[in-house]
């Protein structure tokens, strides 16, 4: 720990003020919606994929009360390939309960926010330091390994005891309280910059870290060695086959997934788990206008989906009735405003081009 209170957030205030990023769009305001947004868009997805999605989603729906209003078909074409759709459909129940419960206002407290669907202990001190000046810890991936480097905190975070101690930590390295109330947006910020730029997962910038003199690990020489993480997620892999219809004008049958599973509340083609189960989907009188195309891999974090597609084009004359689901025809104008998963997004998007 430091030897004075306040000088460790003293040196992530300065930092931040001269050297941290302050250009990113959600960082020229305290309005709640945009910060609020610009976190659960941030959950395991880099900054520099976040900026266009951020900045098509608040064009589309500005603020929290048109978010309520819109449909949930219009939040997932927007946040379509973004990943993790739970966001978004936690983003779209959350913002219907502040216009319902909080009459269209944020609450002020992380304590508050925390009740609210989709917002989590660190998301929610975010958005009540960041823009109410709570003095309260966030601890994202990034600001974890700020701390455990800082403290030298070398217990395994795979125990739930462990990360209550760490926040406990991460709370006694605060802005003082005669300072907090001014200093918590920018001490928060500086965090999140220090873990992003220069106290990275893999080599580490520690010659130009504004709290070395306060860093247990550099001062070992191994920052690497943090944070101590045993348990890790094996990955997995899952084969999919999917039944790519299509009409001679354009139209593709999709369906919504099931909620929960894979791409779940997404608009999908067809999926099956064998090749055998989709072609005995098919009509027998149809089943000659299959065309194999060829397979490939979509890489998630934790699984690998091989996807194998089976093409069926069809006359448009000819599909005027109801299919293999609860699914129906999209006109070619249609599905692209869809909340698609990426892979069936980019499969109908290299048809479309040709």
């Amino acid at each position: 720990m430091p030897k004075t209170e306040g000088a460790f957030a003293a040196r992530v205030v300065a930092w931040q003020e001269q050297h941290g990023r302050n250009h990113l769009p959600w960082q020229s305001t305290r309005e709640p919606y945009r910060v609020w947004l610009s976190e659960i868009m941030l959950q395991q997805t880099q900054v520099v994929i976040v900026l266009g999605y951020f900045d098509r989603f608040v064009a589309r729906l500005p603020d929290v009360q048109s978010l309520a209003q819109a449909s949930l078909d219009d939040v997932l074409g927007l946040w379509s390939g973004l990943g993790y759709y739970s966001r978004a459909r936690n983003l779209h129940r959350c913002a219907q309960d502040i216009v319902a419960i909080h009459g269209g206002a944020f609450p002020e407290t992380a304590s508050a926010l925390e009740t609210l669907p989709g917002i989590g202990r660190s998301t929610a001190a975010a958005i009540a330091s960041l823009c109410f000046g709570e003095r309260v810890a966030i601890l994202d991936a990034n600001v974890k390994r700020v701390v455990t480097r800082v403290l030298g905190f070398g217990a395994d975070l795979a125990l739930v005891s462990n990360v209550h101690a760490l926040w406990d930590a991460a709370s006694l390295l605060l802005p003082p309280g005669l300072t907090a109330g001014t200093d918590m947006p920018r001490y928060t910020q500086g965090m999140m910059d220090l873990g992003a730029t220069i106290c990275t997962p893999k080599k580490p910038d520690c010659s130009n870290c504004p709290v070395r003199p306060d860093c247990a690990a550099a001062a070992t020489g191994d920052p690497q060695r943090y944070p101590v993480r045993t348990r890790t997620l094996r990955r997995s892999s899952q084969a999919i086959w999917l039944l790519w219809a299509q009409t001679d004008d354009a139209a593709v049958w999709l369906s919504r997934r099931p909620t929960p599973g894979v791409w779940a509340g997404l608009h999908c083609l067809p999926l099956f788990d064998n090749e055998e189960a989709l072609v005995m989907a098919v009509p027998p009188g149809l089943r000659k206008h299959l065309q194999p195309v060829p397979a490939f891999t979509h890489v998630l974090t934790h699984k690998d989906l091989h996807l194998h597609s089976w093409r069926l084009l069809l006359p448009a004359r000819a599909v005027k009735t109801v299919w293999w689901d609860d699914g129906r025809w999209v006109n070619r104008d249609a599905w692209p405003t869809l909340g698609l998963p990426a892979p069936i997004r980019k499969l109908l998007q290299q048809e479309s081009t040709r």
